[in-house]
C-alpha cells in the first residue's frame, strides 16, 4: 500500500484549527432592534441574486463530489447491435462455410471496476468532499457578508435622514436670518456685506441638503439591489437615525474561539485539506492501475438463435497498467500539488492573521468612536451656546454679521459631525459582528 498523503501539523503560535462554521449565527441584526432593518435582511436569503450564484455554484460541487464517489462503483454498460457485412474471400480469417453476406446480432454487457489499492478514487472523492465544504463555506461568506453590507447601508442611509433633517431645519433658519438681514439692510442697520453673507449662507445650506438628497438616493439605490428589488421602484421613507442610537454592548471577554465560525477561515482550512488530498492522488500515479473487466451476452448469425444456448459469450480477467517512462510527468504533478498545498496553507494562515485584525480593528473603533461621540456632543453643545451669544451680540450691533456667520457654520458643523460619528459607531459594531463570524454570543456546550 502506498503511504498517506502528508498530514499538515502546526509549530510555533499556530494552532490546529477546530471550524465552528456550522453554529447557527441567528439574526443578530435584531441587536439593533429595528423593525423596517429587520424585514429587509429577510429578503436577503430568499431575492439576492449573488447569494443565488452563489448557492449554484455550491450545487456544482456537490455534483462535483458525487462524480468523483463514482468512480468507487463499478461501471456496467449495455450494447445491443445489429449489423450486416460482407466478408472479403481474401481476408485471412475467411470462413468458406459462411455466407460472405451475413447478419450479426450482439447482445452484451460490460463491467469495468478499478481496483482503488493505492487510494487514488478514495483521496480524489474526499478532495471533491472538501471542495465541497469549501463552497458551502463560501456560500456563507456571502451571507453574512450581505447581511452585515446591508445593515451598515440601511444605517448610512438613517444617517442621512437625519443630517438632511438638520439640513432643513438649517435652511429654514438660514432663510429667516436673511430676511432679518433684508430688513436691516433696508432700514441702513446693517451693510451690504452682511446680506450677502447671509444670502452665501442660505445657498451653501441648500447646496449640502442637495447632496445629501443624492447621497441618500444612491444608497436606497444599493439596499434595492441587495434586497432584490428594482431601485426605481424601491423606497424607504425617511427615518432619521435617533440621537440616542448607539450600538449594542459588547461582551467585554470575547473569546478568541468566536474567530473560528468565520465561514471564510474555514473555507480556507477545507482548501487546505482538499490540496492535502490532491497529493495522495498525484502519488497514487506511481503505482500500477489495477482494473477487473468482464464481459457476457448473446451473439448469432440468425436473430432466431439470437438468444439461445450456444448464442452465449462471456469473457472475465484482471488486467494492470504501470506507466514505465513519463519523461518526469508523475513528477511534476507531485510537484505542483505539494506547491498547491503550500499555497492553501498559506492563505489559512493569511486568513486568520486577517480575521484577528479585523477584530481588533473594529474593537479599537468602538472605543475610539465613543470617545469622539463623546467629546463632539461637548463641542455641539459649545458651538450652540456660541450661536445663541453671537445672535445676541449681532442684534445689538455690537459685531458683525460675520461673526454670526461663523458661528452658525461651526454648530452646523459640529451636529453634522456628530450625527457621522452615530453612524460610524454603528457601522463598527456591524463590522465586528462580521469579524467574529456572526455575533458575540459564546458557543454553547
Amino acid at each position: 500500500m502506498a503511504p498517506a498523503p502528508p498530514v499538515y501539523h502546526e509549530s510555533g503560535d499556530w494552532q490546529t484549527a477546530q471550524p465552528a462554521d456550522a453554529q447557527p449565527r441567528g439574526m443578530w441584526w435584531s441587536l439593533y432592534q429595528d423593525p423596517a432593518l429587520d424585514t429587509l435582511e429577510g429578503k436577503i436569503v430568499v431575492a439576492n441574486q449573488d447569494l443565488k450564484a452563489a448557492l449554484a455554484r455550491l450545487e456544482q460541487a456537490r455534483a462535483q463530489t458525487r462524480i468523483a464517489r463514482a468512480g468507487e462503483f463499478p461501471t456496467i454498460t449495455a450494447g445491443p447491435a445489429v449489423t450486416r457485412s460482407r466478408t472479403s474471400r481474401n481476408a485471412p480469417d475467411y470462413n468458406p462455410n459462411l455466407p460472405i453476406v451475413h447478419n450479426d446480432w450482439l447482445a452484451e454487457g460490460d463491467l469495468s471496476y478499478e481496483i482503488d489499492l493505492w487510494g487514488r478514487i478514495r483521496n480524489g472523492v474526499r478532495g471533491a468532499h472538501a471542495g465541497e465544504q469549501a463552497s458551502a463555506a463560501d456560500a456563507a461568506t456571502l451571507e453574512l457578508a450581505l447581511h452585515a453590507e446591508l445593515a451598515s447601508d440601511y444605517f448610512q442611509l438613517r444617517s442621512l435622514d437625519a443630517q438632511q433633517a438638520l439640513l432643513a431645519h438649517t435652511v429654514e433658519a438660514y432663510t429667516r436670518a436673511l430676511e432679518l438681514t433684508q430688513h436691516l439692510y433696508d432700514g441702513g442697520a446693517a451693510p451690504i456685506s452682511d446680506l450677502q453673507q447671509a444670502q452665501a449662507q442660505l445657498e451653501g445650506a441648500k447646496t449640502q441638503a442637495a447632496d445629501i438628497r443624492l447621497r441618500r438616493a444612491q444608497m436606497q439605490h444599493g439596499i434595492a439591489v441587495l434586497v432584490g428589488e428594482s431601485p426605481s421602484t424601491f423606497a424607504l421613507a425617511a427615518q432619521p437615525l435617533a440621537a440616542d442610537a448607539a450600538p449594542p454592548p459588547i461582551d467585554p471577554g470575547l473569546p478568541s474561539t468566536l474567530l473560528q465560525r468565520r465561514p471564510d477561515e474555514a473555507a480556507a482550512e477545507r482548501r487546505v485539506a482538499q490540496a492535502n488530498y490532491g497529493i495522495g492522488v498525484a502519488r497514487a500515479a506511481y503505482f500500477p492501475v489495477f482494473s477487473l473487466a468482464a464481459a457476457a451476452g448473446f451473439e448469432s448469425l440468425q436473430s432466431s438463435s439470437w438468444f439461445s444456448a450456444p448464442s452465449r459469450l462471456w469473457s472475465i480477467g484482471p488486467s494492470a497498467a504501470l506507466t514505465v517512462f513519463d519523461a518526469g510527468l508523475h513528477r511534476a504533478q507531485t510537484a505542483q500539488a505539494k506547491a498547491v498545498y503550500d499555497e492553501q496553507v498559506a492563505d489559512y494562515r493569511g486568513v486568520a492573521l486577517g480575521a484577528f485584525q479585523d477584530v481588533e480593528d473594529n474593537l479599537v473603533a468602538l472605543h475610539e468612536l465613543q470617545n469622539e461621540s463623546q467629546s463632539e456632543a461637548a463641542a455641539v453643545t459649545a458651538t450652540q451656546g456660541a450661536l445663541e451669544q453671537a445672535n445676541y451680540r449681532y442684534q445689538g450691533g455690537l459685531v458683525t454679521y460675520l461673526e454670526v456667520v461663523t458661528a452658525e457654520t461651526a454648530a452646523l458643523q459640529a451636529q453634522l459631525s456628530a450625527a457621522d460619528i452615530q453612524q460610524r459607531r454603528l457601522g463598527a459594531s456591524i463590522a465586528l459582528i462580521k469579524a467574529l463570524g456572526g455575533g458575540w454570543e459564546r458557543p454553547q456546550g
